[in-house]
């Protein structure tokens, strides 16, 4: 909260700030807030926030101060508080991540998004909202989501996905599993053009990839890809599809 800078390694050990303490990054589970504690003269006085950045080909997870679990993926930045107070539990998030939220019926949980916001009480969802991408999805695993977006509520139920571009807003049936096939080792393509997945590679791998032919980033492809493959093999792949 007062911008210091932490670097998370696979390591087991206490973090603590000028304002936080009782932070716990663990080697196999990541960082975990449930024992966090506000210290000194900030106790009570106000919301004190941390912020979780994943550089480029990085994934990490966390486990906020409600126990909420969020897998986050590479460039993606969440905005917490290190312990929540009042109704609402609210974060901030840019990029993609999973949150498996601990239902708790008195405080609703809210993730704060680009031009849209998520209410729910204990669920599971994948939310991707990368600034440069051209679509936002939510996608519900289980349980129940409102989506509020433009003075209107979307509700979804299980194996729906909630897409919202510049000029329309709709909600498609899908196979919620593999919207989170990034936080299992996998890109999952479905009916992808060329260019989102050059994208998706981009982020992962740290590589600039430029379409020059225009019909090419039209084109479409269906496909599943492990993570920690070399980059040229699946660029291959992809080649030999055309």
């Amino acid at each position: 909260s007062t911008g210091e800078r932490v670097c998370l390694a696979q390591r087991s050990e206490f973090i603590e700030g000028m304002k936080e303490c009782g932070i716990r990054n663990d080697s196999l589970l990541g960082l975990n807030y449930v024992g966090a504690k506000i210290q000194g003269e900030e106790v009570g006085k106000e919301i004190v926030y941390n912020t979780m950045q994943i550089p480029v080909g990085g994934f990490y997870q966390l486990k906020l101060a409600d126990g909420t679990k969020v897998w986050l993926n590479s460039l993606t930045q969440l905005h917490f508080p290190v312990t929540f107070t009042g109704e609402e539990r609210k974060v901030y998030l840019t990029g993609e991540a999973y949150f498996e939220v601990k239902s708790d019926k008195s405080r609703t949980f809210v993730v704060e998004s680009k031009g849209f916001s998520i209410k729910v009480l204990g669920t599971c969802f994948n939310v991707s909202n990368y600034k440069e991408d051209d679509v936002s999805r939510i996608v519900l695993l289980s349980g129940s989501v409102e989506v509020a977006k433009a003075d209107k509520n979307y509700r979804l139920t299980p194996n729906q996905a909630l897409e919202i571009t510049e000029n329309k807003i709709e909600i498609k049936k899908v196979n919620a599993v593999n919207s989170i096939s990034w936080k299992n080792d996998k890109f999952y393509f479905s009916n992808e053009r060329l260019e989102v997945v050059m994208r998706t590679l981009a982020r992962w791998y740290d590589v600039d990839i430029i379409i020059e032919t225009p019909e090419l980033k039209e084109k479409v492809f269906y496909g599943v890809i492990r993570k920690y493959e070399n980059i040229s093999t699946i660029l291959d792949m992809l080649k030999k599809t055309q």
